[in-house]
């Protein structure tokens, strides 16, 4: 069985796989500090918890957006499931276009959500939207050219930009408002977050359809936490909540697979 995980900048999601099925999914946050030995005690309990013996893992592959929590990753892999975690990053073989000088740059999870939507969606024109504590935004043309994108601060940064930076504003649940004019300071900032981040979302989807593809069709894939939100305003194709665990679990496919290509022509 795969081990796949994601480190975000404030949740760590895993899933594990077998063969191409997604059999057990759950999450720990990342903004707290934590042992290699706390995370690898932490996954072996719930694989337990769930039926699944942490011998069955064989391999562990992983996106991760913060550098220290990468290392205590790798360090709770090898010593918990006696295997080196294979981790996104620039220079392993995605299988797509990406200008080289930016795709040492471009962050692993972004590179995840691509791999993922274009393995699903294979000959299509793609915006992938990745709704967390940043949104990310990222193009993809039907031959597998990376075009760029934007980064946004998402519901939740925006939200603690308005409680830390005002006197007077509370915090607040971030729901979708029953209507856009609210009658209340939380319902007005409620508003303000949702209906900002939903004019947001088309302006982006407008950009991309003038600007990239200038009348040729494209899906639209959303992912994360807060995309749900979005569900019902239809401004999405597609949402796919285990979006970067299927990327991880692609890219580590297709890196093992070019590894044993290199083994049997070093073979000969």
């Amino acid at each position: 069985m795969l081990l796949t995980l994601d480190v975000g900048n404030t949740q760590i999601f895993a899933g594990v796989f077998s063969g191409e099925k997604l059999l057990l999914r759950f999450r720990k946050t990342s903004n707290n500090i934590f042992t290699s030995d706390e995370l690898g005690l932490f996954l072996r309990q719930i694989l337990r918890e769930n039926d699944i013996a942490p011998a069955d893992i064989t391999d562990v592959a992983a996106s991760s957006v913060v550098p220290d929590v990468s290392r205590t990753a790798a360090v709770a892999c090898a010593r918990y499931f006696d295997t080196e975690a294979f981790f996104v990053r620039a220079g392993i073989k995605t299988g797509l276009k990406i200008n080289t000088a930016y795709g040492q740059k471009l962050g692993a999870d972004r590179l995840a959500d691509l791999a993922a939507a274009q393995d699903m969606f294979p000959g299509q024109n793609l915006l992938v939207i990745d709704f967390g504590t940043a949104n990310t935004y990222d193009v993809l043309t039907a031959d597998k050219e990376y075009k760029g994108g934007a980064i946004t601060p998402g519901l939740g940064t925006g939200l603690k930009a308005l409680c830390q930076n005002t006197a007077l504003l509370p915090k607040v649940e971030i729901v979708r408002p029953r209507q856009a004019c609210g009658l209340s300071t939380e319902t007005q900032m409620q508003s303000g977050l949702y209906y900002g981040q939903l004019g947001e979302i088309k302006e982006f989807i407008y950009r991309v359809k003038t600007e990239v593809f200038a009348g040729e069709d494209f899906r639209v894939v959303a992912t994360g936490g807060f995309a749900r939100m979005f569900e019902s305003a239809r401004v999405f194709d597609a949402y796919e909540p285990d979006l970067v665990l299927r990327g991880v679990k692609v890219l580590w496919e297709r890196n093992r697979v070019c590894a044993r290509r290199r083994e049997a022509v070093h073979a000969e």
